[in-house]
């Protein structure tokens, strides 16, 4: 169950900022309850330069995928009875591994690691992963669970289809009474994304549906 943390004495509001900047806000600290308050306000953190203050984002165009949306291919169907989802059993080794900086676009540093395991510990954070039957992390996701949000930070895979295999975990886990008030926030659109269900949304648009999913009751996993 999440703790209750300190109300934080930052504020954002993305609403205020021009529909051109994906970037709302730089500085700030990164407490778990100003984390928190961000995502409840429509941003999030992502580091520039190293040793750079923080940047806080609320994309202009939003990523986000509805639970009913999801596309499950032929060969994506194939590849899930190969693992075992489990959530939460390893949730600094999947995060590690979205971090790795061999990776194309890797942008976690140890801030952004150290910052969502705290989150985890607090219960706020939670990561979904695929194992295969002898015992081996083959690829997972993590994020920020509030309300009937799950923001989607980061996903990897180490076995091919591993991290499709988890965010269909995801929906399995979200799927429940409240299945058609949820949403899955995955920042940003991509190709590959695009493929799994993820549509776009304008930020304004996110930002009302915002307002209601806070008030969804989490799922039972983590209530």
């Amino acid at each position: 169950m999440p703790r209750e943390l300190p109300v934080s004495a930052w504020r954002f509001d993305p609403s205020r900022w021009p529909d051109r900047d994906d970037c709302v806000a730089v500085g700030a600290d990164t407490a778990p309850g100003t984390i928190l308050g961000a995502y409840a306000a429509g941003a999030f953190p992502m580091p520039g330069d190293d040793f750079a203050p923080m940047l806080w984002w609320s994309p202009v165009r939003r990523g986000v995928l509805e639970l009913a949306d999801l596309q499950v291919s032929r060969s994506l169907r194939q590849a899930r009875p190969r693992f075992e989802i489990r959530v939460d059993s390893a949730f600094a080794r999947v995060i590690t591994a979205c971090a790795d900086p061999a990776r194309a676009g890797a942008w976690i540093n140890q801030e952004i690691i150290d910052c969502y395991c705290d989150l985890h510990r607090l219960g706020w954070a939670h990561s979904v992963e695929a194992w295969t039957h002898d015992g081996e992390l083959a690829g997972g996701l993590y994020g920020i669970a509030i309300g009937g949000l799950f923001a989607g930070e980061s996903m990897f895979h180490h076995r091919r289809d591993a991290s499709k295999v988890a965010l269909c975990g995801l929906v399995d886990i979200l799927v429940d009474e409240h299945a058609d008030e949820r949403l899955i926030d995955v920042q940003w659109q991509t190709p590959h994304l695009a493929t799994l269900g993820v549509q776009e949304i304008d930020r304004g648009t996110y930002l009302e549906r915002l307002t209601v999913l806070l008030d969804v009751p989490l799922p039972a996993c983590w209530a």
